[in-house]
């Protein structure tokens, strides 16, 4: 599989990487098998980046590829997790479910980016992944946080990246605007961009992608399928977008490229799962699976050639933006 460099940290990643959401029980339960059977198969697809956080699953998705990534030769894969929801263990007494994931709610989610919070937090994660480094941390969804996270935040993992303990360090959220702000403001190698730069919509153009090529800072992309609007040739019923209830002006919109994509004998999915590819700034789409069978059908889709005349009728009809 083709790769492209983090400059900054002279770090390659697969174009093609794994989101590892689904594997903490994202929306629904799945087995420990399956989970074994999906990273086995993105692993003999050629995925060689794979992305987790403490928050998938209060901790399931890092155990997930603990077991999975474990015959595995460490220096052959790039591995990031994330930093600034510290888990915290709750008293004991009955569980509920967990509000975000198919899982007990054994722990609470505590907003924490401070230097102690983020060092707790990271050196959790590296017992549960059964590792003693990964390669990349980010501070994951900063919104309501910017003061202590630039500062503090930002400080503890620029003192981790100094001292060798991380290879790249960056922040991952869902909007433009605060990912703008950091790589203007700090020293970040990477960001993860969910959901603002897709076929849908690209507001990232706007600010964020520009400052990423200004500053050398590379932008992995994730939420290519806008929480699953994207995801099938057209919007299924009841289809989400941002992990709401898609609304009916953007089902629109998702079916007038549809209509384009089939005039080129191209699926809607494809063109979404390839878009941000063709932005120079980009550097990975990360894609969350839960099985082998969306494994393959994600790399069917990313083998797939897409005719340049398709941009170019999106670009002419305006359902896509001259300048992505």
């Amino acid at each position: 599989m083709k790769t492209r460099t983090i400059t900054r940290a002279d770090l390659d990643l697969t174009e093609f990487s794994f989101g590892g959401a689904p594997l903490g029980n994202l929306y629904q339960e799945i087995n420990d098998d399956d989970a074994a059977s999906t990273l086995d198969a993105a692993w003999e697809a050629g995925l060689r980046y794979f992305d987790t956080a403490p928050h998938y699953g209060l901790g399931l998705s890092e155990r997930r590829f603990a077991a999975g990534l474990s015959a595995r030769p460490r220096s052959e894969y790039v591995l990031s997790t994330k930093v600034g929801r510290r888990l915290i263990p709750r008293e004991s007494g009955p569980l509920g479910p967990d509000p975000d994931f198919a899982v007990p709610a054994s722990h609470k989610r505590v907003w924490d980016f401070s230097r102690d919070g983020i060092l707790r937090t990271l050196e959790a994660s590296l017992t549960r992944l059964g590792t003693d480094h990964v390669d990349i941390v980010y501070l994951h969804d900063p919104d309501d946080h910017w003061e202590e996270a630039a500062s503090a935040g930002f400080g503890t993992l620029d003192e981790l990246r100094s001292q060798g303990v991380v290879r790249a360090i960056g922040v991952g959220m869902n909007q433009s605007a605060m990912l703008t702000r950091f790589v203007r403001e700090t020293d970040l190698d990477v960001v993860m961009l969910a959901g603002r730069y897709t076929l849908l919509e690209q507001g990232a153009l706007d600010d964020l992608l520009p400052a990423a090529l200004e500053r050398n800072t590379a932008v992995v992309a994730v939420g290519v399928f806008n929480s699953g609007l994207l995801s099938q040739p057209r919007p299924a019923p009841g289809a989400k977008y941002n992990y709401a209830d898609a609304p009916a002006e953007l089902v629109r919109r998702a079916n007038d490229i549809a209509d384009v994509c089939e005039r080129h004998r191209v699926t809607l999915p494809a063109a979404a799962l390839h878009f941000p590819l063709m932005h120079p700034a980009v550097v990975s789409v990360a894609i969350g699976m839960n099985s082998a069978a969306q494994v393959e059908r994600n790399m069917d889709l990313y083998a797939l050639t897409i005719p340049a005349d398709l941009w170019d009728e999106l670009h002419e009809v305006g359902l896509v933006r001259r300048t992505a």
